[in-house]
């Protein structure tokens, strides 16, 4: 029997009614941080209008150490620095995921840092782009001075701060804010997972709800190794001289145990610094030799010497017994670049997007 036809007044409202629906499903669509997005291949920013960086500052403070941060108050005030992407368009209140990007040792580079910053923002992600060198120019200017009186507990100390500053901003999500660090940086993100760690920098406070680490030299393990509980991405070159492959196996069978699931990828042939503006060349001193043990108190011990870091001195004589004088190589190359950049994709709409 045929259907008896929809009278024209009855058919013009369910016409209105679905032209309504289309088009809320239309702007969610473009608002959210769609997981396909964040799967896929990453926007190309010279087909793109340019997403603006915005200054911003924030407290911290300089702890030279984990332990340091038992008495906050003994510890230097800092003023924290980093450039801020945020996704074109207003976004509703507590809507947005966000990352927190901590440089390696040579700084915030416009092609790493700063283009993933613009990129998760096309994206539908906030990004903060901390840079902890700049807000400490007065404890150092040179390469090696940095890392000899800027610590890798000092980048942790400035992404728990940025993780506050952007718990601050109405449109983000305090409990989808991710921390992603490179070389240097990607050291103090594993740091930053440790319970004791986070617990010590931010007492009953907030928490990063994942962690991704770039080709992060793997010298730190805990004596607690229990985590925060949020998930790790491991990535690394199969030959990167600065990486003991052994040791970061054993780092994230450490940090699973400690109660995170862990993920960890390899890419062979790869360098360090695979998504950096240099082709092939040497540069630095090899570390990969370096083991350092973070107490329960947060002391940082040296494995090889015995001696407990409390001072640049001190952490100087740690790196004369195990830093190699010899450099290592890093190499930009597209095809890995383009293929981690899917692999973070993935772990971050898994984890904080959508």
């Amino acid at each position: 029997m045929p259907e008896s036809p929809v009278p024209t007044h009855q058919a013009r409202g369910l016409r209105a009614v679905l032209a309504v629906l289309f088009l809320i499903a239309s702007t969610a669509a473009a608002a959210a941080p769609g997981r396909a997005l964040l799967d896929g291949p990453w926007p190309d920013l010279d087909a793109a209008p340019a997403v603006q960086g915005l200054f911003v500052t924030f407290p911290s403070r300089s702890p030279f150490t984990p332990a340091d941060m038992a008495d906050p108050a003994a510890v230097t005030e800092t003023t924290g620095r980093g450039t801020l992407f945020l996704p074109p368009g207003e976004a509703p209140a507590r809507a947005l995921p966000a990352v927190v990007l901590l440089h390696g040792s040579g700084g915030v580079l416009a092609a790493r840092e700063l283009t993933y910053g613009a990129q998760l923002a096309r994206m539908g992600v906030a990004a903060l782009v901390v840079d902890s060198f700049a807000a400490r120019r007065e404890l150092a200017s040179g390469f090696v001075q940095r890392i000899l009186e800027i610590t890798e507990t000092m980048l942790v100390a400035d992404a728990y701060a940025a993780l506050r500053h952007l718990a601050s901003l109405p449109a983000v999500d305090p409990s989808r804010v991710a921390l992603l660090g490179f070389s240097y940086g990607g050291m103090a993100a594993m740091y930053a997972l440790n319970a004791g760690v986070a617990e010590l920098m931010a007492p009953g406070g907030l928490r990063f709800a994942a962690h991704a680490s770039f080709y992060g030299p793997c010298i730190a393990r805990f004596q607690a190794p229990r985590t925060t509980g949020a998930p790790l991405l491991m990535l690394w070159g199969g030959e990167d001289e600065l990486i003991d492959a052994a040791r970061c196996d054993t780092v994230a069978q450490e940090f699973r145990s400690g109660g995170s699931r862990v993920q960890t990828r390899v890419y062979p042939g790869a360098v360090h610094q695979w998504d950096g503006p240099w082709g092939r060349r040497a540069t630095g001193r090899l570390l990969t030799g370096c083991r350092f043990l973070v107490e329960r108190d947060g002391t940082v011990r040296d494995e090889n010497s015995g001696l407990a870091m409390t001072g640049s001195l001190l952490r100087k004589a740690m790196l004369a017994f195990c830093v190699e004088d010899r450099p290592y190589q890093i190499g930009r190359d597209d095809a890995v670049r383009a293929q981690s950049t899917r692999d973070l994709g993935r772990f971050l709409a898994g984890t904080i997007g959508g």
